[in-house]
């Protein structure tokens, strides 16, 4: 089967697809059997949307990175602790003023100097040299909302999706502040609904994992309270649309920083990739019924 992208499709023929990366942290690392499958499926991905690591392999999809070059790019960063320390070390401020700027933030990473660090050379500085339309979330600090980016600098864009709180510095964009898109949009399917006759979502928020007799640290804590605040949100909107395909691998046992666990999240998380195949046969055999 080979499915084009392009805009809603109103006939019987190939159906066009919109798919939503949703956020959390490495969990996202699963997304990478998606895209991999869409691959093999012959599916070009009309329109995308992301939420935070969502944000960042979605990125990668309309850039026309395949999935193998993601998964391969992923694991020969991620699988070297030496690899991630150095790109680590580049993140770091360069001088004291730099250090300063904003204020000092003891605890918190310059989150737009990693996304620079970490990620592939394909993914371009614009969203206008993207090969597929890409809507990136983030969450407006001191505007109390949802904020949508979708053209200009894609890398602040990008960073400001994936600013989780206490843990990155906030992003300052067009004047506003940026948080975690997660906050408001976990999984961003409703940003595409209309845009293409199938939307496939993938939920990799998970939930606390409880580890036999050890207590949850502070930051633990409060990444797990964003989990199920995440949840609560997604729930209540799945209460008045539905994607046609939802999935949510298996991913509640990792944390949002184990991303030096990549092996160990791709093989959990494997399974996957025949739930995506049967799901969206079974879309398309939907769609041909009505």
């Amino acid at each position: 089967m080979r499915a084009e992208g392009g805009g809603t499709g109103g006939g019987k023929g190939d159906p066009s697809f919109g798919i939503a990366f949703g956020g959390g942290g490495a969990r996202g690392l699963a997304h990478i059997h998606v895209i991999e499958v869409l691959d093999e499926m012959g599916i070009r991905p009309a329109v995308i949307a992301g939420s935070s690591i969502g944000a960042i392999m979605g990125a990668g999809v309309a850039a026309g990175m395949t999935g193998k070059e993601i998964h391969a790019y992923a694991r020969t960063v991620l699988s070297s602790r030496s690899e991630v320390a150095s790109r680590m070390w580049r993140a770091l401020p360069t001088s004291v003023g730099e250090m300063m700027a904003g204020g000092l933030n003891v605890g918190q990473f310059n989150i737009e100097r990693i996304i620079k660090a970490f990620l592939p050379a394909p993914i371009p500085h614009r969203f206008e040299r993207l090969k597929i339309p890409l809507k990136v979330t983030a969450t407006d600090y001191f505007g109390h909302e949802l904020a949508v980016f979708e053209e200009g600098d894609l890398m602040s864009a990008l960073a400001a999706s994936a600013a989780i709180p206490a843990v990155f510095r906030p992003v300052r964009r067009e004047g506003r502040l940026f948080i975690d898109g997660g906050i408001y949009n976990p999984v961003p399917f409703d940003l595409i609904d209309g845009d293409a006759d199938i939307i496939i979502a993938i939920d990799v928020v998970g939930a606390p994992s409880e580890v036999s007799g050890r207590r949850p640290s502070s930051i633990e804590l409060l990444l797990g309270a964003n989990q199920l605040m995440m949840q609560s949100i997604t729930a209540m909107k799945l209460k008045t649309r539905h994607p046609h395909v939802l999935l949510r691998p298996p991913v509640s046992r990792f944390r949002a920083l184990d991303f030096l666990k990549v092996d160990a999240v791709l093989a959990e998380t494997v399974a996957i990739k025949d739930e995506l195949k049967r799901a969206v046969e079974a879309a398309i055999e939907a769609r041909l019924r009505v």
